[in-house]
């Protein structure tokens, strides 16, 4: 198959190279300050013409112009001097320059441009760019990079022990995540918890984050809820640090060698979780040790006569290699819980004998090829890989003791039991183990024409092997009665091939609207299904509101089962389920002014996205497990509002806000109707449209920096969520599914930290450390006793009680990142 893919490869490449022989010239160059330092987002404008382009995050930019025509090109950035400069460039020629840009002593006044860039996210919907250095000093309980995103609109997770998110309604599964273009995976066993491992993005060697939180471009992947794209850094010099704090560290190392025609790029981290696992109810012994490598390479194949003028690399071979290792061990001693309402306090008291042991070792690399035809023709070859190994071992009994007790301070019984209500033990049992290994050949290509327009296709072939081994079981014993007896044994082999492309078209129509629009097909060899998904975004400006932006996207997004999605509650897979399927409907604007002198953005949207197709799920004890036999569609709907600038001179900040509703209309489940006097069953109703597991009404979050104002090295940072609470139920009862109202979640985290330079750029010390980043942390700051799941327990009546699992309490940590 791969040899006539490769053939398939060659024509398509060789027919698209025809329009590489334009007599077109690029201009390439870098802005930076006096100090040479990149200028990021700095505005290149070509006069008395609507061409204009941006610098990236490495102060970076690309022009396409047409030789032997005069231009005069006029550089732009906030606080600095405007200079223009003359250019003129021969048939097919390629320059590379330099632009030094002055500080401006005195006010300057507004630089205006018409021009439009395809890469600014005015011309994309539900697109937001993040400073990567953000995540490196936000307060959290671990260095999670996801932790950011849950400031934004329609992102949350009511569990800080988890790095999955949801987003607009979405299930945690459906979340696309690319580092450098390719496609990175969750363990499929994982639990969103205390069990956790580390997330597979190193906040150390992140230079450039993009979110999509829906109507994303045909070139991303098929998932039903977000995109995020991780660019790792290219370094250009040696640097280094290393962090660490109560809860783990990290290290890394990045430069160049062989003449700069090799970069490296590589990190380490370790997390051990047990200083905040020791705040959970349950008492015991907890082992819990996350470890990973990384390490990002690139390999300049240009000529020397290409590398001595300083460009990009004309063709480049990059590699991208993670090496992950899981271990979670707990021995659990005792655990006390008192819940109820003022006139009723209930307790469980719970004595624990065994231990629980999770185990996942994953590899994960790519290689990656590109090579530049022509100024205006790129093209990639793809080959990345997976290799999961992950086992579950729990053996663990406990017994517990069900209670009254006296709510009244002051009495000599406070808190403690006063009646039984019920007595009994239970027992768990797993020993499941699963192998996969995933293949991936993927080519893409782009060609830009013009500068205001841009195709892009690929064509991408996957092969997936899986092997799931089940054997598991528990019980529970009160008064010599056994109850919920759930015994489950399978082993199942899934071996499959999957096979997508897409073709897109962006396009600026002129100086103030912009259009793309494309197709994306998905085959998979199991189900047999071929899904293709048109989609289109839409953007403009109004002459006379230049400060806005008006946005419209819709699009059909399809996401193929991978393995999770098919098992079913006895272990057998359900082959001939259809792919989950979202139709994204997208409005928004985008509004940018100056308050006190500062650049500030405010963005709203409003969503409506329909699921014609869906797999619904329970959340059994923060795990994800789907009803693959129960056919259900769905909706989710909401208004995403964010304002972020500079309300401290320097630093950005934001406050986000979303409202959504999302439901979900099963098939097969109903109401029973009871007569009051004899209790018979007299009819059933179809339940209609219920609240889905993710549903909430509320998500608020808050991330806010300030500093001293005559001393900038000593900051605050303010992270803060509140969302709305989540329905819950028993697991495994269709016709109580979401019944029951959960309390809302609300943490703030806050931080303090103190930046000490050691050297200036030109200075040097005995060893080399440049500065050093110390921070005090108050974690969960309000010490809000936030529930994450339940417990069910029967009292002597055979009435069931939710007994909930509290997430951790309040929590002070330590840190320090030193930078060499």
């Amino acid at each position: 198959m791969f040899k006539r893919l490769g053939w398939c490869i060659g024509l398509l490449l060789f027919l698209l190279s025809f329009p590489a022989f334009a007599q077109q010239a690029l201009l390439q160059g870098v802005v930076q300050d006096s100090k040479q330092q990149p200028l990021a987002g700095a505005t290149i404008t070509l006069k008395d013409n609507s061409i204009s382009t941006a610098t990236d995050a490495r102060g970076r930019f690309t022009l396409k112009l047409d030789p032997n025509t005069h231009y005069s090109l006029v550089t732009s950035y906030i606080g600095y001097q405007t200079i223009s400069r003359e250019v003129e460039l021969l048939p097919q020629e390629t320059r590379y320059i330099t632009i030094e840009l002055q500080e401006e002593n005195s006010r300057i006044n507004e630089v205006r441009v018409e021009g439009r860039n395809l890469n600014d996210t005015r011309e994309q919907i539900s697109i937001t760019r993040l400073d990567p250095r953000l995540t490196q000093t936000l307060p959290a309980p671990f260095q999670e990079f996801n932790k950011i995103l849950l400031t934004l609109p329609g992102v949350t997770s009511n569990n800080e022990l988890s790095s999955s998110y949801s987003v607009r309604g979405g299930n945690y599964d459906e979340n696309l995540v690319y580092v450098n273009g390719i496609e990175v995976y969750r363990p499929f066993l994982s639990i969103s918890g205390q069990q956790e491992g580390l997330s597979f993005v190193n906040p150390d060697l992140v230079e450039d984050v993009t979110f999509s939180s829906g109507g994303w471009q045909p070139k991303y992947g098929d998932k039903l809820s977000s995109v995020l794209d991780i660019q790792y850094r290219k370094p250009s010099k040696f640097a280094a640090t290393v962090s660490g704090s109560l809860t783990g560290g990290s290290m890394h190392t990045e430069g160049t060698a062989a003449n700069r025609r090799v970069t490296y790029l590589i990190g380490a981290r370790h997390k051990n979780a047990a200083y905040v696992l020791n705040s959970l109810e349950v008492e015991g012994d907890y082992r819990p040790k996350f470890s990973d490598v990384q390490a990002y390479l690139t390999y300049n194949l240009s000529s020397a006569r290409h590398r001595e003028t300083g460009l990009d690399p004309k063709t480049q071979l990059s590699f991208l290699g993670n090496i992950a290792q899981n271990n979670y061990l707990v021995r659990p001693e005792t655990r006390e819980t008192s819940f109820g309402t003022q006139s009723q306090m209930l307790q469980l008291l719970v004595g624990y004998d065994g231990q629980e042991q999770l185990r996942f070792t994953n590899y994960q690399g790519g290689l990656r090829l590109q090579h530049d035809f022509t100024s205006n023709l790129r093209s990639e070859l793809i080959y990345s890989g997976l290799y999961s190994q992950e086992r579950e071992f729990r053996d663990l009994e406990s017994g517990y003791r069900f209670c009254d007790v006296v709510p009244t301070p002051g009495v000599s019984s406070f808190n403690r039991c006063a009646g039984e209500r019920g007595v009994g033990t239970r027992y768990e049992y797993s020993r499941n183990r699963l192998r996969a290994a995933l293949q991936t050949l993927e080519f893409r290509t782009t060609w830009s024409p013009s500068n205001r327009s841009q195709f892009s296709a690929g064509v991408k072939g996957s092969r997936e092997n899986i092997r799931d081994v089940v054997q598991e079981y528990s019980f529970q014993d009160s008064s010599d009665y056994v109850f919920n007896l759930n015994r489950l044994q399978s082993q199942q082999d899934l071996s499959s091939w999957r096979y997508q492309g897409f073709a897109q078209h962006q396009w600026a129509i002129d100086s103030l609207k912009t259009l793309t629009y494309g197709i994306r097909l998905h085959y998979w060899s199991v189900n047999k299904e071929v899904s293709l998904s048109p989609r289109f975004q839409y953007a403009m400006q109004i002459p006379r509101l230049q400060d806005w932006s008006f946005k419209v996207a819709s699009g059909l997004y399809v996401q193929a089962p991978l393995y999770r999605e098919l098992r079913n509650a006895h272990g057998n897979l359900v082959i001939d389920l259809a792919n989950q399927k979202s139709w994204h409907f997208i409005t928004g604007t985008e509004y940018r002014f100056l308050k006190w002198d500062r650049p500030f953005k405010l963005s709203a949207e409003a969503y409506y996205k329909f699921l014609p197709s869906v797999i619904p799920y329970d959340q059994d004890n923060m795990r994800v497990r789907y009803l693959p036999d129960v056919r259900a569609t769905a909706y989710a709907m909401g208004v995403d509002v964010r304002v972020n600038g500079e309300f401290i001179k320097g630093e950005e900040s934001w406050f986000s806000v979303g409202f959504m509703r999302t439901r979900e209309n099963l098939a097969g489940d109903s109401t029973i109707i009871r007569d009051q006097q004899t209790g018979e069953v007299v009819s059933k109703e179809a339940r209609g449209y219920i609240r889905r597991p993710t549903d909430q009404l509320i998500n608020f979050g808050v991330f806010f920096q300030d500093h001293l104002p005559n001393n900038p090295t000593l900051r605050m940072y303010l992270n803060m969520v509140f969302s709305s609470g989540l329905p819950f139920s028993p697991p495994g009862n269709i016709n109580l599914r979401s019944s029951f109202p959960g309390p809302s979640y609300k943490r703030v985290d806050i931080g303090f930290s103190k930046l000490i330079s050691l050297r200036g750029p030109e200075e040097s010390s005995g060893f080399g450390l440049k500065s050093l980043w110390l921070s005090l942390e108050v974690l969960n700051l309000i010490s809000a006793n936030n529930v994450i799941s339940y417990n069910y327990v029967q009292d002597f009546n055979a009435t069931t009680y939710a007994v909930p699992n509290y997430l951790t309490g309040r929590l002070v940590n330590l840190r320090f990142i030193a930078k060499l």
